[in-house]
């Protein structure tokens, strides 16, 4: 058994940021499931949004992070965010982030941090690294930050199983004490610590269509709920509007850098639609947008159109990343339509906290896409990811600090190793991430809705028993799933990335869906 202060779990921008702050205070183990530069926070195209021009700055973020979510924003995290948000980016260039500067031959701006707009974004305020790799320019900063502390240890490679419950505490749900890890050698570990974060990332692998890469499976949100953690807003998943859509090809990224840099969306006919859906054409919000591409996708395939834009930059200079990867499918930006379609990309909800990352279970804490605090409502605004981990893993490891041990430990569901996968593992994934897809994906309705209960029901009859990391995942997939259609299911109402078909329109009042041990209920407040 291994005894540590803190244990986090998950090394993207929450993870690290949390583990800084808790340096300070103690002996830190920080877990990733694969290598630390695997994590979402480093496929983050898009950038970072902060308002670095002061209160008038601050106060417009604010809005627009709130008329995005689609009256489901809870204001009090919105108002953290983004009022915290600038001191935690100047942290980062403290540390030697490097963002994208205005050059020489710009006189009036040279040296200036350069700030572009995005979709439902009033003004330009996204920071960008590198042009399309500021999540990768984030991630290796807070790493070698981490990696200076002598209190903070990284251990790669370990799925992290199950977490360990004193069920005899003073609280009905009990305390989180620690947790069961699986290491890269196949063998069982039992890690006890004063708290526990949770900031393992989203779950975009639930789907078959998604720019999450192949860890983003769900495994904090499935492990809290089996402890008995409340989620919420778990039927909010944002899918987002242009993911590279070639036969055979990877659901690549198509940064919505590009549309604020002037890309049209076009139809098959080369028609530019965006005006018959929305006012703010092709930087509406993200659920308005993917929404008119699955339309107009009906008739056929929907396009990426940077030509016009071409003339006036360079898009290879602008877009690296992006440049690199349709070159190797015979592509250039400012020459070719590029073919989309949207993806799965970000879960608006996870585990409930509050701003300080607290769950409704004693010790056990969540910042990231992992948690939920309602900072992003019903649908989250471009490039506000990247912020919510800084700010938020800053304040949970605030909160950690307070925590204290607990004196009895009872192990609730320990899992012992048992040998091979047993049964088709891949399968099992596979049918699930397609009946999500196809039944609880952008579009939804009740029969929808009710096959993929159906289809789960039966999944679980072939649920992978074996103690490796694959089987793992898909059990925590599974989890996630079904809680996704449970509060798809019961909200019966269109609002942000949440679309029913048989409830086209908004209800009266707003209100977040809560699942706790298989229970749903809505409720007013976070």
């Amino acid at each position: 058994m291994m005894v540590v202060d803190f244990l986090v779990v998950g090394g993207g921008v929450a993870g690290l940021r949390a583990a800084a702050g808790l340096a300070e205070s103690g002996r830190v183990l920080v877990v990733t499931k694969e290598g630390l530069s695997e994590s979402n926070t480093a496929y983050a195209q898009g950038g970072i949004a902060v308002a670095m021009g002061g209160d008038e700055d601050v106060a417009l973020h604010l809005a627009d992070t709130i008329v995005a979510g689609d009256a489901l924003v809870h204001a009090q995290a919105a108002a953290v965010l983004v009022e915290r948000g600038p001191k935690r980016v100047e942290e980062l260039l403290a540390w030697g982030t490097q963002f994208d500067r205005y050059a020489a031959d710009d006189p009036a701006r040279a040296g200036a941090l350069m700030k572009t707009r995005e979709g439902a974004h009033t003004v330009p305020r996204i920071l960008h690294a590198h042009g399309d790799g500021t999540g990768w320019e984030i991630a290796a900063s807070l790493l070698r930050h981490v990696r200076g502390l002598e209190q903070v240890e990284l251990m790669e490679w370990t799925t992290t199983v199950e977490l360990i419950v004193d069920s005899d505490s003073d609280s009905d749900a009990g305390r989180v004490v620690g947790a069961t890890l699986l290491d890269a050698a196949g063998g069982l570990r039992e890690v006890r610590a004063r708290a526990v974060l949770l900031a393992s990332g989203g779950a975009g692998q639930v789907y078959s269509d998604t720019t999450n890469p192949a860890v983003a499976t769900g495994d904090g949100i499935a492990m809290a709920y089996r402890a008995g953690a409340e989620l919420m807003d778990m039927e909010f998943y944002q899918f987002h509007p242009t993911a590279f859509a070639m036969e055979g090809a990877p659901r690549f990224l198509m940064s919505e850098a590009l549309r604020g840099e002037g890309a049209w969306l076009v139809n098959a006919q080369g028609e530019r639609f965006m005006g018959r859906y929305h006012p703010g054409l092709e930087l509406a919000p993200r659920d308005v947008v993917a929404r008119a591409i699955a339309r107009e996708a009906i008739d056929g395939p929907v396009y990426l159109d940077m030509r016009e834009a071409g003339q006036k930059m360079d898009l290879k200079a602008r877009f690296p990343g992006i440049s690199k990867f349709l070159e190797g499918y015979g592509l250039e930006l400012a020459r070719d339509l590029i073919p989309v379609r949207p993806a799965a990309h970000y879960l608006m909800g996870g585990i409930r906290t509050d701003v300080n990352g607290r769950t409704s279970i004693p010790g056990l804490f969540a910042a990231g896409e992992a948690a939920c605090t309602g900072v992003h409502g019903a649908n989250r605004l471009a490039s506000n990811s990247l912020l919510e981990g800084l700010v938020f893993g800053a304040l949970a490891a605030e909160a950690m600090k307070g925590e204290v041990r607990g004196s009895r430990i009872e192990v609730q569901g320990k899992t012992e190793a048992r040998g091979d996968e047993g049964g088709d593992v891949e399968g099992f994934i596979a049918d699930l991430r397609g009946l999500m897809w196809r039944d609880a994906g952008l579009l939804r309705d009740a029969a929808g809705l009710r096959r993929a209960q159906d289809a789960l029901a039966e999944l679980q009859e072939r649920m992978p028993q074996a103690l490796t990391r694959r089987a793992q995942e898909a059990r925590n997939l599974h989890a996630v799933a079904q809680v996704i259609v449970q509060a798809a299911l019961g909200r019966e109402e269109s609002r942000g990335a949440h679309f029913r078909m048989d409830f086209p329109g908004k209800a009266k009042l707003a209100l977040h869906s809560v699942v706790e041990r298989g229970r749903l209920r809505f409720v007013e407040r976070v």
